[in-house]
């Protein structure tokens, strides 16, 4: 059984065309009944990940959701509303800084899974890169998996021009330590966000994920 049904996502569209905050109080009913859909999809998947990630088994979904208004006091775009429901499940809860964690992402037109750590700090980063210089292989053997390959390819996120600071210039895999973010994400077409099997294929990606995020936390601590 379908945990998403058409409400989340039609009310995602009706939002992206009306958003402004007369039409969201006219519609809150419509918002509450889509953001709880969200909710048991996000408890059920926290269910699911705790099965393979211990580290998740006593958070909640409302501990991981973002909320859909958006802080607007520095930005071009004044629309009072976020177009897309997001979840950031990590050990803590979406304020845990520094660990990496697995995030759910659902937009009409752009619904994707995602882990890994975003644009870190200088320190926290400085640790991945140095333990990936240090366990250079160990990390390749993740990145080879063939499931992660089908999954992910490869690392996304911006990367320096240059060897970071401290680093070796000559280092063998070089391209590995440039990253500025550690991303691994996963893209889903509607009609599967929308099937009796999404929950199950997003937790399987997840799994996936798991041992990159493992390495990025075992170096953070």
């Amino acid at each position: 059984m379908a945990l998403f049904t058409s409400v989340t996502l039609g009310f995602l569209k009706a939002l992206k065309k009306n958003n402004n905050r007369e039409w969201f109080k006219s519609h809150k009913d419509k918002f509450d009944s889509a953001y709880g859909e969200f909710e048991v999809f996000i408890n059920a998947l926290i269910h699911e990940i705790a099965k393979f990630d211990k580290s998740v088994s006593d958070v909640l979904a409302k501990d991981c959701m973002f909320r859909i208004y958006k802080d607007i006091r520095f930005a071009k775009d004044k629309t009072p509303y976020k177009t897309h429901f997001g979840a950031w499940i990590v050990r803590g809860g979406k304020s845990t800084p520094n660990r990496a964690g697995y995030y759910v992402h659902i937009e009409p037109g752009d619904c994707f899974v995602a882990g890994g750590l975003h644009m870190p700090p200088t320190e926290p980063l400085n640790l991945i890169r140095s333990e990936i210089e240090y366990r250079t292989e160990d990390f390749k053997k993740i990145l080879s998996n063939k499931t992660f390959i089908r999954y992910f390819k490869t690392i996304t996120g911006d990367k320096l021009k240059t060897a970071p600071k401290g680093f070796p210039k000559d280092h063998p895999d070089m391209e590995l330590l440039k990253f500025k973010s550690y991303i691994l994400a996963h893209s889903f077409n509607e009609k599967k966000v929308l099937s009796g099997t999404f929950l199950k294929e997003a937790a399987f990606v997840f799994k996936a994920m798991a041992p990159f995020n493992e390495f990025l936390n075992q170096a953070l601590s």
